[in-house]
């Protein structure tokens, strides 16, 4: 996939106010500081499409992106650790969740989770959320650049057989990636454009 155009459409803590278009959507959501905003910029081909920084917590609003003209990138608050009161944490929590439930053009989210860590409890138990509410979802594994392939090959795999010894029977579809190297970018878009196909295929205007 080309990007041609990458245009920020629209900020809001509300389902109810994001675009109307029939377009398929795609959610980009992890940890605070797991290097969301740099792959989204490296995606794009931007420097600052997503705006980056070295303080967790920075996205705070459900952010909308639309891309070469027919389909959403939505740049959702990182979950975790960020540097806002409780009763803030409680608000980003459910307008998340509000999203998740209600957008119906949601086709998949990329579930971000940094490639140099053991799996963390907050992720395994958002992904089963996702699994358990029926959304689609993919992992991708950030900063790829950190780490020898062996050590990536080794540590991935060690990510999949956690989530096969949990509750999952087969392990969701997933890209190794890092913004810097652009590793992962062709398979990531490649991907976004097949559903993007097999969506505007089954949607088809009479």
């Amino acid at each position: 996939m080309k990007i041609k155009s990458a245009n920020f459409v629209i900020s809001n803590s509300e389902v109810s106010k994001c675009p109307k278009d029939s377009l398929p959507e795609y959610a980009f959501i992890g940890r605070s500081n797991v290097g969301k905003s740099s792959l989204i910029n490296m995606l794009m081909e931007r420097k600052n499409l997503a705006k980056t920084s070295g303080r967790p917590g920075k996205t705070q609003l459900i952010n909308h992106f639309k891309v070469n003209g027919n389909w959403f990138l939505v740049d959702l608050p990182g979950y975790g650790y960020a540097r806002v009161s409780k009763k803030d944490k409680k608000t980003f929590q459910k307008y998340i969740t509000n999203y998740f439930m209600q957008r119906q053009q949601l086709v998949c989210s990329f579930v971000l989770v940094d490639i140099r860590h053991e799996p963390q409890p907050i992720d395994m138990e958002f992904m089963e959320w996702l699994g358990e509410n029926g959304i689609p979802f993919c992992i991708v594994f950030t900063k790829a650049d950190k780490l020898k392939p062996k050590i990536i090959e080794k540590n991935v795999d060690t990510y999949l057989q956690t989530l096969l010894a949990g509750v999952w029977e087969e392990v969701p579809q997933y890209f190794v990636t890092s913004s810097s190297k652009n590793i992962g970018r062709d398979e990531l878009l490649g991907f976004i454009d097949r559903v993007n196909e097999q969506f505007f295929l089954e949607n088809k205007q009479p």
